[in-house]
């Protein structure tokens, strides 16, 4: 099994575990413990993964990190952990802190069993950074999320090679985060700068600084819905190669006189296609239309609902999700956009058709 498919299983029971948990150590043992052991580590050999380290910081003595993985005798790694759900606040790593500074690991990981956020000394050696330089969601990940989480696996293990790599990820997700908060509120300096070859010399009057402001923040939302757009018309450009392979007639055809799809159940099927691309190839996610709904299914298997798109009035736009029991929920929706809103519940659903329980 390849690791980007370990990772899957592992995102399935986390998600089907999550809820379930009530403590911080209910949380270790399902869910931290299996994310360790996932990186090749073996969680029952404490010379490589030791439970509980004890750190000694000054006065305070006994102090100890929830696990510490070690090479060669000496830990390159350790966690701190929360219960499932917990918030991961910088203020809630005081003890991972003082931990950092007194061994010899160069990254620090604080989770809560289903984000992980990873530390190291970029700004001052042996102090552990305020910022992580990478976040890991097990419940929400992309491909490239996954290539740079293998780095950390035992097998191919480098100090120098992670470290290249952290200063760049660090940076990349803060301004990533800065550009975010630009789209909601652009500052003064960025309006009067892209708006600088229209004004021709005139003063940036409040009136003018308001108009620009708003005129910049519309220009933001356009430019991302139009790359979102550009990624899934080029996920749904026809390819043969892509195409699903033949399944049985009597189980997933369907009928001949079966209605067209509109326009806006396509849009609605190329966004979910495009939540589920890090789960899934768009291949094995089709659509068919009822008189009624519009149903995505898995693998093109009306067995394998994922959603159904309630769409008859433009002006009512529901979308139906379903749970363990294949039982339906009906959400409104104000908007296509909305769909991201669900997009953990679409997952989990195909998560559990690539993951069946065993009997």
């Amino acid at each position: 099994m390849d690791f980007i498919d370990e990772v899957r299983a592992l995102a399935s029971r986390v998600a089907a575990a999550k809820d379930l948990l009530q403590t911080e150590e209910a949380t270790k043992n399902a869910m931290v413990m299996p994310f360790i052991q996932l990186l090749g580590y073996n969680v029952f050999d404490p010379l490589e993964v030791t439970p509980e380290l004890v750190a000694d910081v000054g006065t305070k003595k006994g102090e100890k990190v929830d696990y510490a993985i070690l090479k060669e005798g000496k830990p390159i790694m350790l966690f701190e952990c929360k219960k499932s759900g917990s918030d991961l606040h910088i203020n809630h790593a005081s003890q991972l802190f003082r931990y950092f500074h007194v061994t010899e690991a160069r990254f620090g990981v604080l989770t809560n069993g289903i984000v992980y956020r990873f530390f190291t000394d970029l700004e001052q050696t042996n102090k552990m950074d305020e910022k992580p330089f990478f976040e890991f969601n097990i419940l929400d990940f992309r491909d490239q999320d996954v290539d740079e989480l293998k780095k950390f696996a035992k097998a191919v293990f480098d100090l120098d090679s992670i470290l290249t790599t952290a200063n760049h990820l660090k940076y990349t997700r803060a301004i990533k985060n800065t550009l975010s908060d630009w789209m909601t509120n652009p500052p003064e300096d960025f309006v009067r700068l892209v708006s600088a070859e229209f004004l021709a010399g005139k003063q940036f009057r409040a009136a003018v600084k308001d108009q620009f402001t708003l005129i910049a923040k519309h220009a933001f939302q356009q430019l991302v819905g139009d790359k979102i757009n550009e990624r899934l018309k080029g996920a749904m450009t026809p390819d043969a190669s892509l195409l699903p392979e033949p399944v049985r007639v009597e189980e997933t055809t369907a009928p001949v006189d079966a209605p067209e799809p509109s326009a806006i159940e396509l849009e609605a099927f190329q966004i979910i296609r495009a939540i589920l691309r890090p789960i899934v190839k768009p291949s094995m996610v089709s659509m068919r239309d009822a008189a009624s709904y519009c149903a995505i299914l898995f693998e093109n298997n009306n067995r394998k609902p994922i959603c159904r798109l309630r769409f008859n009035n433009e002006n009512r736009l529901i979308i139906g999700l379903f749970d363990n029991n294949k039982e339906e929920e009906r959400i409104p929706l104000s908007s296509l956009d909305d769909i991201f809103d669900v997009a953990d519940r679409l997952k989990i659903c195909v998560t559990s058709y690539l993951n069946p329980p065993q009997a």
